[in-house]
């Protein structure tokens, strides 16, 4: 059972998808897909490759930008910020829980968000960042 969760108008993270939920998401607007676990993390989890054809047989992009152990190095939030921005659409981020793509939301910071209205935000979604108020503040 898929769990979106709306973070604004233009993304929601939800915690790891399915191949056959790939079509529901574009059936709901969704324009492209981030996956931010590292292919393989963990037993059970689904083939990035079959995450990849099913959301491309949807109509979706299929973006893969693995952060893993609680790191998300400069390159990754630079990588992801690229897509939000760049994305028409409706974009979902989805890993494990949902957390690291929350996280690399807030670090990238589209929206142009004080540190404040980025922890409310993912706070409303079901996340707590205030862990990272300080690297917000330094601006990722």
């Amino acid at each position: 059972m898929m769990e979106i969760r709306k973070v604004d108008d233009s993304f929601a993270v939800a915690p790891q998808m399915q191949p056959d939920e790939m079509a529901a998401l574009a059936g709901g607007g969704f324009t492209a897909v981030i996956c931010n676990r590292p292919d393989g993390e963990e037993p059970g989890q689904p083939a990035l490759d079959d995450m990849r054809r099913a959301a491309q047989d949807a109509g979706l992009a299929f973006h893969h930008i693995p952060v893993a152990g609680g790191l998300f190095p400069p390159a990754a939030v630079a990588a992801f910020a690229a897509i939000r921005r760049g994305t028409p659409g409706k974009v979902l981020g989805y890993c494990r829980t949902g957390t690291r793509s929350i996280t690399l939301d807030a670090l990238a910071n589209t929206g142009g968000l004080s540190t404040e209205e980025r922890i409310a935000r993912a706070q409303a979604a079901g996340y707590d960042l205030s862990t990272l108020a300080e690297r917000m503040e330094a601006g990722g």
